[in-house]
Protein backbone atom coordinates (compact mmCIF):
# COMPACT_ATOMS: atom_id res chain seq x y z
CA UNK A 1 0.00 0.00 0.00
CA UNK A 2 1.07 3.58 -1.02
CA UNK A 3 2.39 5.96 2.15
CA UNK A 4 -0.07 8.18 1.57
CA UNK A 5 -2.69 5.28 1.70
CA UNK A 6 -0.71 4.69 5.51
CA UNK A 7 -1.32 7.84 6.29
CA UNK A 8 -4.97 8.17 5.19
CA UNK A 9 -6.00 5.24 7.08
CA UNK A 10 -3.87 6.41 10.05
CA UNK A 11 -6.29 9.47 9.97
CA UNK A 12 -9.32 7.79 9.68
CA UNK A 13 -8.38 5.46 13.23
CA UNK A 14 -7.33 8.63 14.69
CA UNK A 15 -10.65 10.62 13.61
CA UNK A 16 -13.07 8.13 14.80
CA UNK A 17 -11.17 7.51 17.90
CA UNK A 18 -11.38 11.34 18.64
CA UNK A 19 -15.10 11.18 18.05
CA UNK A 20 -15.47 8.59 20.35
CA UNK A 21 -14.21 9.61 23.37
CA UNK A 22 -16.14 13.07 22.42
CA UNK A 23 -19.43 10.51 22.79
CA UNK A 24 -20.11 10.18 19.03
CA UNK A 25 -21.23 6.48 18.27
CA UNK A 26 -19.64 5.47 14.91
CA UNK A 27 -22.46 4.00 12.93
CA UNK A 28 -19.93 3.02 9.90
CA UNK A 29 -16.74 3.68 8.41
CA UNK A 30 -15.56 3.75 5.00
CA UNK A 31 -19.09 2.80 3.93
CA UNK A 32 -19.17 2.10 0.05
CA UNK A 33 -22.68 1.99 -2.25
CA UNK A 34 -21.18 1.96 -6.23
CA UNK A 35 -18.64 4.66 -6.21
CA UNK A 36 -19.77 6.89 -3.08
CA UNK A 37 -17.74 6.62 0.11
CA UNK A 38 -18.45 8.05 3.27
CA UNK A 39 -15.13 8.35 5.90
CA UNK A 40 -17.24 8.03 9.07
CA UNK A 41 -21.26 7.86 9.93
CA UNK A 42 -21.67 8.56 13.01
CA UNK A 43 -24.08 9.82 15.49
CA UNK A 44 -24.44 12.72 18.20
CA UNK A 45 -27.34 13.12 20.09
CA UNK A 46 -30.14 13.36 17.99
CA UNK A 47 -27.67 14.28 14.64
CA UNK A 48 -26.82 11.65 11.77
CA UNK A 49 -23.07 13.18 11.69
CA UNK A 50 -21.39 12.51 7.84
CA UNK A 51 -17.58 12.71 8.99
CA UNK A 52 -15.36 13.83 6.28
CA UNK A 53 -11.64 13.41 7.20
CA UNK A 54 -8.92 14.95 5.69
CA UNK A 55 -5.35 13.69 6.50
CA UNK A 56 -2.27 15.43 5.11
CA UNK A 57 1.57 15.28 5.83
CA UNK A 58 1.68 18.93 6.02
CA UNK A 59 -0.34 21.83 5.73
CA UNK A 60 2.23 23.70 3.86
CA UNK A 61 -0.11 23.66 0.61
CA UNK A 62 -3.30 23.15 1.83
CA UNK A 63 -4.82 22.70 4.76
CA UNK A 64 -6.96 19.58 4.54
CA UNK A 65 -9.95 21.38 5.34
CA UNK A 66 -9.26 23.43 2.12
CA UNK A 67 -9.93 20.84 0.12
CA UNK A 68 -13.35 20.21 0.91
CA UNK A 69 -14.86 21.67 -2.96
CA UNK A 70 -18.06 22.05 -4.41
CA UNK A 71 -17.73 18.85 -6.33
CA UNK A 72 -16.70 16.96 -3.03
CA UNK A 73 -19.52 18.46 -0.92
CA UNK A 74 -22.00 17.03 -4.29
CA UNK A 75 -20.09 13.84 -3.85
CA UNK A 76 -20.61 13.52 0.07
CA UNK A 77 -24.06 14.69 0.30
CA UNK A 78 -25.46 12.65 -2.96
CA UNK A 79 -23.77 9.24 -0.52
CA UNK A 80 -25.49 10.78 2.76
CA UNK A 81 -28.90 10.58 0.41
CA UNK A 82 -27.95 7.12 -0.40
CA UNK A 83 -26.97 6.54 3.16
CA UNK A 84 -30.14 7.69 4.78
CA UNK A 85 -32.93 5.70 2.31
CA UNK A 86 -30.76 2.68 2.15
CA UNK A 87 -30.71 2.62 6.28
CA UNK A 88 -34.29 4.32 7.09
CA UNK A 89 -32.65 7.04 8.83
CA UNK A 90 -35.24 9.87 9.99
CA UNK A 91 -32.87 12.36 12.22
CA UNK A 92 -31.15 15.93 11.00
CA UNK A 93 -28.43 15.34 9.47
CA UNK A 94 -25.33 16.72 9.86
CA UNK A 95 -21.71 17.00 7.98
CA UNK A 96 -18.73 17.30 10.14
CA UNK A 97 -14.85 17.61 8.83
CA UNK A 98 -12.13 16.09 10.96
CA UNK A 99 -8.57 16.98 9.87
CA UNK A 100 -6.18 15.22 10.93
CA UNK A 101 -2.12 16.59 10.64
CA UNK A 102 1.33 15.26 11.74
CA UNK A 103 3.63 16.91 14.03
CA UNK A 104 6.84 16.99 13.83
CA UNK A 105 7.19 15.00 17.42
CA UNK A 106 5.37 12.66 16.00
CA UNK A 107 1.90 13.58 17.47
CA UNK A 108 -1.17 14.45 15.51
CA UNK A 109 -3.08 18.12 15.32
CA UNK A 110 -7.03 16.88 15.11
CA UNK A 111 -9.26 19.92 14.48
CA UNK A 112 -12.72 18.90 14.20
CA UNK A 113 -15.01 21.52 12.69
CA UNK A 114 -18.70 20.98 13.72
CA UNK A 115 -21.55 22.00 10.89
CA UNK A 116 -18.48 22.25 8.24
CA UNK A 117 -20.99 23.01 5.39
CA UNK A 118 -24.64 22.78 4.24
CA UNK A 119 -25.91 20.70 1.41
CA UNK A 120 -26.59 22.85 -1.82
CA UNK A 121 -29.75 23.69 -2.88
CA UNK A 122 -31.09 22.54 -6.12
Amino acid sequence: MAEHNDLGNQGENLAAEFLEKKGYKIRHRNWVSGKKELDIVAEDGEYLVIVEVKTRSTENFEHPKEAITNGKIKNLVSAAEEYIFQFDIMRETRFDIVSVIPERDGSFRIEHIEDAFLPPVN
